[in-house]
């Protein structure tokens, strides 16, 4: 073992390339997903009960943090759908080169960006 070698384990020193956060953004944005199907599904079950209770969760949604939560759940859906859209084309050879990388990496921030910002006027 070479004992020489440098070793850095506080991640905030270190600046990870723009490709490499547009990946870790879409990890997030995935977690996120995974969770706000719990969120979903119990308000779809919600609103298949009744006319009442279809009523009621209508009347939820003008809470500004159910707002929110919602804006936040389609944001994350948004961003993955982007990034995903890259992921599938990258695996077609599009885009596999470092410069190609950066380049999608871009276009997948900017995109993203304005899905949430389109997510956010549709919800409010």
């Amino acid at each position: 073992m070479n004992s020489n070698r440098p070793t850095n384990l506080d991640l905030t020193t270190i600046e990870l390339p723009l490709p490499a956060k547009a990946s870790i953004i879409h990890r997030i944005s995935g977690f996120i997903l995974f969770f706000a199907v719990a969120f979903m599904l119990t308000a779809l079950a919600a609103s298949l009960e009744s006319e009442a209770s279809f009523a009621d969760l209508k009347a939820a949604f003008d809470n500004g943090l159910v707002k929110f939560i919602t804006w936040g759940i389609l944001s994350a859906l948004g961003y993955h759908f982007v990034a995903g859209i890259k992921h599938l084309l990258m695996d077609m050879g599009i885009g596999e080169t470092k410069e190609g990388g950066r380049t999608g990496a871009i276009i997948t921030l900017v995109l993203g960006v304005i899905v949430i910002v389109l997510a956010g006027v549709w919800v409010w």
